[in-house]
């Protein structure tokens, strides 16, 4: 196959991976553990929660501005991933990019996004969305902070 093709179906395939995940997570969560706790590992549970704010709930009830800030959010990321040059970067803009599709699809089809993931020690329940948006933060974060420094300081 060729390379470029594989340069642009690569990222499209995470994005998509992200969302179907997420989706699939969600639907058996509303399905087996509807409103449920279920304590996994002394640190971590499934616990059913739904979030109609942003992280930590803040915000909630809120939700038509949020489908319509995070669809903005959507639209200005598909615009500018083209000008994320390393593929660290493309790699995470995709995962984000992913993880905001579900979540706003979890606000348009319920009014608010599923989460289900409790760890003990972290004050808040999320979903595979909200964590595929953090590591891709993290992966374009770690690229802008530590590889484009080190080419400036090269020049």
């Amino acid at each position: 196959m060729n390379r470029e093709i594989l340069k642009k179906l690569i990222p499209a395939f995470i994005s998509l991976s992200v969302f179907l995940l997420d989706r699939v997570s969600k639907e058996i969560v509303m399905k087996f553990l509807y409103f449920s706790h279920i304590p996994i590992l002394p640190f971590f549970s499934l616990t059913y929660v739904e979030n109609t704010g942003v992280a930590f709930g803040f915000l909630k009830d809120r939700n038509m501005f949020f489908i319509f800030s995070n669809t903005i959010f959507l639209g200005i990321l598909l615009f500018l991933r083209k000008k994320f040059s390393s593929t660290l970067e493309n790699i995470g803009i995709h995962f984000v990019i992913g993880g905001a599709l579900g979540n706003i699809y979890d606000r348009l089809a319920y009014g608010y996004v599923v989460d289900f993931l409790d760890f003990n020690f972290f004050p808040a329940v999320f979903n595979l969305a909200d964590s595929s948006i953090t590591v891709g933060a993290c992966l374009i974060g770690w690229e802008m902070l530590f590889n484009k420094r080190g080419k400036s300081e090269k020049n």
